[in-house]
């Protein structure tokens, strides 16, 4: 039996303290990508954050973190990942809740 594909992989070229380096992150796009870079780059402690597809056939993109004052770049992408999780968490919450109230607009398909 094969060993499973990590989600996310840390690769070579890493500062030792974590400071700075570059994840490759597994069945992912732009999608995930773009949202991840950007709340990443809210934290004012972050120097540089940005990410690429390698290439359309590779199922992964690639993520590079660049900290200030030696900081850990792995702490800050956990850290952004349950801070975008916790906007997906809202934005569910308020569509659920919109959609309950009934507060928008109904279109019916004609013939």
């Amino acid at each position: 039996m094969s060993e499973a594909t990590p989600k996310v992989k840390i690769m070579k070229g890493a500062a030792p303290d974590l400071s700075a380096a570059t994840y490759q992150i597994f069945d992912e796009s732009h999608t995930i990508g773009n949202a991840l870079r950007w709340m990443i780059m809210k934290n004012p402690k972050v120097e540089f954050c940005g990410y690429s597809v390698p290439h359309p056939s590779e199922n992964l993109i690639q993520l590079r973190i660049q900290m200030y004052d030696g900081l850990s770049s792995l702490d800050t992408l956990l850290e952004a990942l349950d801070n975008l999780d916790a906007v997906c968490d809202s934005v569910e919450q308020k569509y659920f809740s919109s959609l309950q109230e009934g507060h928008y607009e109904r279109w019916e398909e004609r013939s």
